[in-house]
């Protein structure tokens, strides 16, 4: 299939999803470029909230990033990309917790990169990432609130916790990723739910009683 390739930089953001990732399986630049911008911001949230040392958060993202673009012409049925982005993420943040574990204290980003990554120049690397997160997830004062109770939970609880509010992804998604059955994905996203509601009543309550 052959795709026209003489687009302005508008209609790339105006593309839908399913036409700029057969762009970017088509080997076009600007496609792949678009892809990552679309992307970064939510890529950086989900990990922020997943790993509890942040000052790996950067490196991570950038990582989920590269493999993304190296690895988008496997993406057989671009209806499933979320899903297979978060595939990603899983993979690269549980194999980072099992470091942890294993009391390795660095992540290699030594992985050769393609020719194609190489030329993402304009959207390579994340700039000034205590910025690079969603103004209205990190920059309120109760979502600091909001993200020290995420990440007070225990660990099995709040990768489902964010994959379900962050990022929307149904309970039969977020069992997959996880590789755990649906109602235990359920009994955990509900338990999460009534830790945080629990952690941040006093704040919430103390908020409402201001705005009166």
């Amino acid at each position: 299939m052959v795709l026209e390739i003489s687009l302005t930089k508008q209609q790339y953001s105006e593309l839908d999803l399913k036409d700029l990732i057969l762009r970017c399986q088509n080997s076009d630049m600007m496609a792949l470029e678009e892809l990552v911008k679309r992307n970064q911001k939510i890529v950086f949230s989900t990990i922020y909230h997943l790993l509890s040392d942040k000052s790996e958060v950067s490196d991570l993202a950038q990582e989920v990033l590269f493999r993304m673009c190296r690895s988008i012409k496997s993406l057989r049925n671009p209806s499933t990309f979320k899903w297979w982005l978060n595939q990603i993420v899983t993979n690269l943040v549980y194999d980072q917790l099992r470091r942890k574990k294993r009391k390795l204290n660095t992540i290699s980003m030594d992985t050769p990169v393609t020719q194609e990554v190489e030329q993402i120049s304009a959207t390579r690397d994340i700039s000034d990432s205590s910025q690079q997160p969603d103004e209205n997830i990190l920059n309120t004062e109760l979502d600091v609130k909001i993200r020290q109770a995420i990440n007070n939970l225990p660990e099995q609880f709040r990768t489902v916790i964010v994959f379900r509010e962050l990022q929307g992804l149904s309970y039969d998604e977020i069992a997959k990723l996880t590789g755990t059955s649906l109602g235990t994905v359920k009994s955990r996203i509900a338990r999460a739910r009534s830790r945080l509601q629990e952690e941040l009543k006093p704040y919430i309550n103390v908020g409402s009683n201001n705005e009166r």
